[in-house]
């Protein structure tokens, strides 16, 4: 029982980078799959170049469209765009609504570009899609001393082991496959620079320090946890008090409905947000908190103000009336 607590422990912790994790294995292990079981080139002049390129990109953009789907980020930026624009108040959400885009795109591009990383090691959609283009075709057969013509005419064949190729051909699906490989190792690179850079650029123009960010991470985790919790709850009993008052036959106050959040609120908490060095807020909801914990304040000062400007006129006009009525009776002695 202890183990199987500590493990659990270890996967609500972890539990981000182990689905970052899954994910990429199953990227690799699905790449595997169809390059050795479903993936088969025609070896014709007018289809490899076609079907090698359908299996290298088309599974890389569904990957990028379901990433895009599944993350919540996407939805805060698309809902309710239509409606009040994408730059609804000024350039700088307009910009905040770029960079928030720009780290989504980062994280989606990992599962496509693993599965284009993983392809061209492999090599077998590239020698496919290699051996029916005409530009690779006339580069290669440049380098042997065959008529142009006949090399051209046997370039479909490379990639299909059961073909007769003329000895000078037979080294070319070993020399498309280091070209698919060097194209792998070089993406790699990229990306891996390409997102060294991104983070130290991050990390360098951050408004807050190391700790209070490490914080900041952890509180918007535990306020997402807490307002499911909460909106699950307020959901429920507002449901049911709903449903009492409807079936009621006379509302009471026992079955009085729960104050629910307006529109203008809800609209308030759903964007994204940037943390502001002079608020002191982590997250939208932190800082509709505090706005209204400032306004509940002012109010409650306001009404003392008046109720003590009302307490104090009852006096000042029973003093005026008395200082009247005496010199009203000094006017009659005189």
């Amino acid at each position: 029982m202890e183990t199987f607590r500590r493990g659990l422990d270890l996967y609500l912790k972890y539990r981000s980078a182990l689905g970052y994790g899954l994910a990429t294995l199953l990227t690799i292990g699905g790449e595997s799959i169809f390059s050795k079981v479903v993936f088969e080139c025609p070896c014709k002049d007018t289809w490899n170049l076609a079907y090698g390129l359908v299996f290298l990109l088309v599974p890389a953009a569904v990957l990028l469209i379901l990433g895009y789907l599944v993350r919540t980020r996407t939805w805060r930026l698309l809902t309710n765009c239509c409606k009040q624009g994408c730059c609804p108040e000024s350039c700088n959400t307009c910009w905040l609504n770029s960079c928030y885009f720009l780290e989504l795109s980062c994280s989606v591009f990992s599962l496509p570009l693993t599965w284009m990383a993983v392809a061209l090691l492999e090599g077998t959609y590239y020698v496919c899609a290699g051996s029916g283009s005409s530009i690779i075709a006339k580069r290669l057969c440049s380098t042997v001393s065959v008529n142009v013509t006949d090399c051209m005419t046997q370039m479909p064949l490379v990639p299909c082991k059961d073909s007769e190729l003329l000895p000078e051909l037979q080294a070319f699906p070993k020399v498309l496959k280091a070209e698919s490989q060097m194209l792998g190792w070089f993406l790699i690179a990229l990306v891996i620079v390409f997102f060294m850079i991104g983070a130290i650029v991050s990390q360098c123009c951050s408004p807050m320090s190391f700790q209070q960010r490490k914080f900041w991470k952890i509180y918007m985790k535990q306020e997402e946890e807490t307002f499911k919790n909460k909106a699950e709850n307020h959901a429920k009993e507002l449901s049911q008090k709903t449903v009492e008052c409807f079936f009621s036959p006379s509302p009471n106050e026992e079955n009085k409905i729960l104050y629910t959040p307006s529109y203008k609120n809800w609209e308030k908490i759903s964007s994204l947000y940037t943390f502001e060095k002079e608020k002191n807020c982590y997250s939208l909801l932190h800082k509709s908190a505090m706005e209204s914990v400032r306004n509940n304040k002012s109010k409650q000062e306001n009404t003392s103000v008046l109720s003590n400007r009302t307490a104090g006129k009852p006096k000042a006009v029973q003093k005026g009336r008395q200082q009247k009525s005496l010199w009203n009776e000094t006017r009659k002695e005189t």
